[in-house]
């Protein structure tokens, strides 16, 4: 069921992403030669229009590729003449075969440089709305998380700076707190920071410094509070600013863990590609199963948001073959107001590519090997 329910997931997901390239190219009078879900070899395909629309073997990603980008151009008769010298990729020749007897129509270079800056921006932008739109759903049917504080341990960090049940906290670190998982996520990567907390009483803001406590036990430190019971129920326009609040949340886990990466604090060890996935995802749904179909439901919704939201913000960093290179080429050409040689830019994408290549089938094998360890 794991396998089933992730591959759905991950189809929306890939299909939201790439159907934001689609229709602000299509706006833009850009020409999309195939919008496919997938990579690998090609299981079924059609042609509507003057696209090609695929469904690929491995469900790991997906594709909208555009007249013109990376030298992909449509046969024309020039192209037959010369016995298709200068294409001589499978997929893409397959591509063309399909497209053949069309028009040739906008190609990518061509187009202005805001209007490809536009086209490759939307891809993240629409995994955000539909992180938005699930989180609506979630927000709607069950509420949220207030960063109010139900319980306050004895001889905690928290009890000694005078914290109490019912205080609502709204700065950390001089950071706005909206939900009560900010505190928990900034809890549990403390290593023993004194911690400034802002909380509201009885209509009064007061400010203390919190000093964690480090629990040998569990090899971390605890702030010693605990959230209330159960999520609170918004009317309309609280369901509109928290479900902003929980894509805010999970753009900024995601933000934080790539840190970690950055800084050494996380490795590679520690990430997970589909095989990981696919385990969780299998785990979230044994899980709630138990409490009935609707709490299985938001909790595969839940999972969506996170994988909408990672992958909004993977694509948006400036590495090669991902959204964000491209980006990065876009608009150094708006300054420079001159592009950058396509044969460069085809060996700095190429590149990355290989090197993504390499680090998916790292991360898998560690996935593999979590599985057969059991850890």
């Amino acid at each position: 069921m794991g396998v089933i329910l992730f591959i759905v997931i991950f189809c929306i997901v890939v299909v939201a992403h790439e159907f934001g390239h689609f229709i602000i190219a299509k706006a833009n009078g850009i020409h999309v030669v195939e919008f496919s879900i997938g990579m690998g070899p090609t299981l079924l395909h059609f042609v509507k229009g003057d696209t090609k629309y695929s469904l690929k073997l491995l469900p790991i990603g997906g594709a909208c590729m555009f007249e013109g980008e990376d030298g992909l151009k449509e046969m024309d008769e020039t192209d037959k003449e010369d016995g298709d010298k200068d294409h001589k990729d499978q997929e893409t020749r397959e591509i063309k075969e399909d497209l053949g007897t069309l028009k040739k129509s906008g190609a990518f270079p061509d187009a202005p440089v805001w209007a490809r800056i536009a086209t490759v921006v939307a891809g993240p932008v629409f995994n955000f709305i539909l992180a938005y739109i699930f989180s609506a759903i979630i927000v709607a049917s069950i509420g949220s998380d207030l960063p109010v504080i139900g319980t306050v341990g004895e001889g905690t960090a928290a009890s000694e700076a005078g914290l109490m049940a019912g205080d609502e906290i709204v700065e950390l670190n001089g950071k706005h707190i909206h939900l009560f998982r900010e505190i928990s996520l900034e809890a549990m990567l403390n290593e023993g920071e004194p911690v400034n907390i802002v909380y509201e009483r009885d209509g009064q803001r007061t400010a203390v410094t919190l000093d964690p406590k480090y629990s040998e036990k569990d090899g971390r430190y605890y702030y010693g509070i605990s959230p209330l019971n159960g999520y609170t129920k918004f009317s309309l326009p609280g369901v509109a600013k928290y479900s902003f609040y929980e894509v805010k949340y999970w753009i900024d886990t995601t933000i934080r863990s790539l840190g970690m990466l950055v800084t050494g604090k996380a490795g590679i060890k520690d990430l997970s590609g589909p095989v990981g996935m696919v385990d969780a995802v299998d785990t979230i749904y044994t899980e709630s199963k138990q409490d009935g179909a609707f709490y299985v439901w938001l909790n595969m919704l839940n999972f969506a948001i996170l994988l909408s939201a990672n992958l909004g913000v993977l694509n948006l960093i400036p590495f090669p073959a991902l959204d964000g290179g491209r980006l990065l080429f876009l608009v150094i050409e708006a300054i420079r107001r001159k592009p950058i040689p396509p044969e460069k830019e085809g060996i700095f994408h190429f590149v990355g590519f290989a090197l993504l290549m390499l680090l998916m089938v790292v991360v898998m094998y560690n996935d593999i090997a979590r599985l057969v360890t059991g850890g």
